[in-house]
């Protein structure tokens, strides 16, 4: 036989006692998963696929964004008003700051509230607090460091807030102007503007030590030709055939951390890449002490703006600038400082689309407003997320989706002065039928209307 076990030292609960205590014990049980259920949200507020807006009016850290191999911290500002596909703009901190820095120490936050765009706050974590322009990963599409991560935090926000892909666009102050020429060499079809604060040409900072500093290029002794420094964009992308982005330059004259000559180098390189020439289109003095020239156009928004600075040193950056940036990327919903007329450019376009629940077609007129003949035209345009060319005529489009270039049939690539010629396209969508918001000519900006 076997003993029976001990009760001694241990409380021993009866049958009914035990069934009591059992019913209160579910009965709490189900209280608390009825209450975690009516404040869980439901499976159908949000697709799975796209990530949870932050709180509007509020810096937000956020994370698990997507590749971020160099480990940068992403900070996101959305306004209490944010438009239906918003614009995105990526504000880049100088070496020693950070994202909230940025955020507290630029009026980009306060345009966002008057213009409805959605602003990252990139933000460096290695112990210097400057990005990577330098590495052979940074200098080249989606080979690593810095720029990966930028780009993950550019389609996290996309996702979350249904953006405007053809509206993407980056400004910088010192590392951050640097790291803005970086991020439109290695993302052309991403990024539509830069505005780069006392930066340096693309590739100049490069590197292959392991060394995060450049002196020849910090001291203004890199000097090259156009097509050199052009090359050393399209190096980043090869293949790439699509529309350059447009960029806007500032330097002060007396900068002792980045020397001026590179402000001239700057502008070397992104006139190339436009296929423009050196020659300014315009010049003026927006403000005194500024002498601000405009290259393959004479408008607020030309493919190239540089803005000289008399007498003013690194730290050039003042409020008010913003503003200007907005209007040269055309943030600013028609406004911004100063009396400058609209871009007029050597081309124009009217575009028209008839759209379905999955699909659109879209005709386009291009209109050769310029005083000389064309020989052979790409007109350069990018499409709304989700939208993808389906068949087209008048024309070559390559690729079907993203920064589009349409390249001139055999029988219509001339166009005289005055001259037009109508395309169009046939394309499904996802649900955004826009046509698209710009277009370039053989890579110089076209006029709209």
């Amino acid at each position: 036989m076997h003993d029976e076990p001990s009760t001694e030292g241990t409380s021993v609960i009866a049958p009914d006692s035990f069934r009591r205590a059992l019913r209160s014990v579910l009965a709490v049980l189900l209280l608390l998963t009825g209450a975690l259920l009516a404040a869980a949200p439901t499976a159908s507020a949000r697709p799975l696929s796209a990530p949870a807006a932050v709180p509007p009016a509020t810096l937000t850290e956020v994370t698990g964004f997507g590749a971020n191999p160099s480990g940068l911290r992403m900070y996101v500002y959305a306004p209490a008003g944010v438009t239906a596909h918003p614009a995105v703009l990526v504000a880049v901190h100088w070496c020693g700051g950070s994202g909230p820095a940025m955020y507290s120490g630029t009026e980009y936050a306060q345009l966002a509230d008057r213009y409805g765009f959605v602003i990252v706050y990139p933000s460096v974590t290695r112990s210097s607090k400057c990005f990577d322009v330098s590495s052979p990963q940074a200098l080249r599409r989606d080979g690593g460091s810095d720029p990966v991560g930028i780009r993950s935090m550019v389609d996290w926000v996309s996702a979350a807030y249904s953006a405007d892909t053809s509206r993407v666009f980056a400004t910088g102050i010192s590392s951050g102007a640097m790291m803005t020429n970086v991020l439109l060499g290695d993302y052309p079809d991403v990024f539509a503007a830069g505005a780069a604060f006392a930066g340096v040409p693309f590739g100049c900072f490069a590197t292959t030590d392991g060394s995060e500093w450049n002196s020849a290029c910090s001291g203004g002794t890199v000097v090259r030709t156009p097509q050199q420094w052009g090359d050393l964009v399209r190096g980043a992308h090869p293949g790439y055939t699509g529309p350059w982005p447009r960029m806007q330059l500032w330097h002060g004259t007396e900068d002792d951390v980045l020397r001026y000559p590179n402000f001239g180098e700057e502008i070397k390189q992104w006139t190339e890449v436009r296929g423009i020439g050196q020659t300014p289109s315009a010049t003026d003095s927006p403000q005194t002490g500024w002498t601000r020239t405009r290259y393959g156009g004479t408008g607020d928004r030309a493919p190239v703006e540089a803005i000289s600075l008399q007498g003013v040193g690194h730290n050039l950056y003042a409020w008010g600038m913003a503003a200007r940036v907005l209007t040269f990327f055309g943030l600013d919903a028609g406004g911004g400082p100063g009396p400058d007329p609209q871009p007029t450019g050597p081309c124009r376009v009217t575009v028209s689309t008839s759209a379905w629940n999955t699909g659109l077609t879209a005709s386009v007129t291009l209109t050769n407003t310029g005083t000389s003949t064309v020989n052979g035209w790409r007109l350069g345009f990018t499409l709304p997320a989700g939208q993808t060319v389906t068949n087209g005529w008048g024309a070559t489009y390559t690729p079907a989706s993203g920064a589009v270039t349409a390249t001139n049939a055999s029988y219509n690539g001339t166009l005289a002065p005055n001259a037009s010629v109508t395309l169009g396209y046939q394309a499904s969508h996802t649900g955004d039928s826009r046509a698209p918001s710009s277009f370039t000519l053989n890579g110089t900006q076209c006029a709209l209307g």
